[in-house]
């Protein structure tokens, strides 16, 4: 007669009911001072069993395997084990199957991790785990555990104040933020108040007025002159805050909340710098992660009043440029920069003569002659043309300038020079090129008079003010003497040091 688990088991054979799941040993003790387990359970992962284990700082599971007929247990030893870190996982739901139209309830499915992963030149991605369960109590014991340890991470923001400047670059910007940004932003669970720009200015007079205690940072979704306008808006509000004037500010006070920025416009040097690609959901990951960097900022001023905040200036031909692009709006963003490229090489032969001065510490050393470009940068200012920075001696925060300035010379030179940033060879290894380390600066164009006066509409001065044009940051500005400090981790940006970043290669074909 049958028995119940049938006639025919080998002697010394368990019966099935008895049989156990051998569980692949997990990793060896751990060292002492390791953090012990805070949940142990199973969730089937890709189709498998596993037996998972959740401490503060990982998660990792590895396959449940049955004992073999005989008892070996050889080739559960050989299983892999999977972790991650905990201090990449940025977001974790609860899985449901829901019908169409239904937003609440559902049938459960188990739990779903939102991991942060690196990948090849600087890129990031997101990916998602899926642990199944269909047990409520289970699930949402280990969502509340794993919600914990996320809200226990610093620097990761909970409440985003974002900028959109809908004109940048092929005017992308808005359907970038709301088709790659902000479903990021919501499934961190990071709340945001959004003002898309309507004009020139919009995103300073917002800051002035804005009450930032309320965020944990501040995101601007555009290129570099607007990055430029929110930059300046973000500190001059913390100078207003703290009852400081703001027509002359030698020692300003750090902005209050970091400062994340999607690239969307064309040159991007900010976000290259930060992130070392032009990439929107690296840029995004950056933030939602909460990588913080403490950054130099300068102020360039007149005699009489502060003209910017900023990171970089060029006064030369890297201004002229610039304005003469800003005449040429109605072309397309690239053959508008390139034509100005053009143009102004074109113009090199008019030499731009002026008396520099040069402060490291308390002195200062005077530099004279004539000038074809001049860059004062606190931050390396990589991009796509200079993968290596246009001043790639200096970091984001060595509290110090490097001060570049290339004199009068052939065009031929000049170009040879230019080439150089998008190469790994010298570009400052010209006898015409000087580099200095510098705390202030001080550049004051000389004063023409007869027939040199003539030259001034050469340099776009504004012939009654003697005002010429500066590039600040990719932002057109007019002065005629300025006065450059740097101020050392003034602002907190979103991103990582310079030094992490993986070398990449130019794209510049423009000369």
């Amino acid at each position: 007669m049958m028995g119940t688990a049938g006639p025919f088991l080998p002697r010394g054979r368990d019966r099935p009911e008895e049989r156990r799941r051998r569980v692949a040993p997990l990793a060896a003790a751990p060292p002492e001072g390791e953090e012990e387990p805070l949940l142990r359970g199973i969730f089937e992962i890709g189709k498998t069993s596993c037996d998972v284990v959740l401490s503060a700082r990982r998660l990792r599971w590895s396959p449940i395997v049955p004992e073999s007929p005989a008892g070996d247990s050889s080739t559960a030893l050989q299983v892999k084990e999977e972790i991650i870190q905990m201090k990449d996982v940025f977001s974790v739901k609860v899985k449901r199957r829901r019908f169409v139209g239904q937003k609440k309830g559902g049938t459960l499915l188990g739990i779903t991790i939102f991991k942060c992963l690196h990948k090849e030149e600087n890129k990031l991605t997101d990916c998602a785990i899926h642990l199944n369960n269909f047990s409520e109590d289970h699930c949402h014991s280990w969502f509340r555990r794993l919600k914990e340890i996320l809200n226990g991470f610093q620097n990761r923001p909970k409440s985003l104040k974002v900028f959109v400047n809908p004109s940048s670059h092929k005017r992308e910007a808005t359907r970038i933020y709301y088709e790659q940004v902000s479903p990021l932003f919501k499934l961190a669970d990071i709340k945001t108040d959004v003002t898309v720009t309507e004009y020139e200015g919009h995103a300073l007079s917002v800051l002035k007025e804005c009450e930032l205690q309320a965020f944990d940072g501040v995101v601007c979704v555009g290129g570099d002159g607007f990055v430029s306008e929110v930059v300046h808006g973000l500190l001059l509000k913390a100078q207003i805050d703290a009852g400081k004037g703001t027509d002359y500010i030698p020692a300003p006070v750090r902005a209050p909340v970091p400062l994340g920025v999607i690239p969307a416009g064309t040159t991007n040097i900010l976000a290259y710098t930060l992130y070392g690609i032009k990439h929107t959901v690296t840029a995004t990951l950056h933030i939602v992660m909460g990588h913080i960097q403490p950054v130099d900022a300068c102020t360039f001023s007149t005699p009489s009043r502060l003209l910017r905040f900023g990171f970089s200036a060029m006064f030369g031909f890297g201004a002229r440029t610039l304005a003469l692009a800003e005449k040429h709006r109605w072309m397309p963003s690239n053959q508008r920069k390139d034509f100005a490229f053009i143009k102004t090489l074109a113009d090199l032969k008019k030499k731009k003569r002026k008396n520099k001065k040069k402060g490291s510490k308390d002195q200062w050393h005077k530099i004279q002659g004539d000038f074809l470009n001049v860059s004062i940068m606190a931050i390396p200012c990589l991009c796509s043309m200079a993968p290596r920075g246009l001043a790639p001696n200096t970091r984001l925060n060595n509290g110090s300038m490097a001060l570049i300035v290339v004199r009068n010379t052939s065009r031929t030179e000049f170009i040879k020079h230019l080439k150089r940033y998008a190469s790994v060879k010298n570009q400052f290894s010209f006898p015409f090129v000087e580099t200095y380390t510098v705390q202030e600066v001080k550049v004051q164009p000389r004063i023409k008079s007869g027939l040199d006066a003539k030259e001034n509409t050469d340099l776009n001065a504004t012939a009654a003010e003697e005002n010429y044009p500066w590039n600040i940051d990719g932002d057109l500005v007019e002065a005629s003497e300025v006065h450059v400090r740097v101020h050392p981790q003034l602002i907190h940006l979103y991103g990582v040091n310079t030094d992490d970043l993986e070398s990449s290669k130019a794209t510049c074909n423009c000369i």
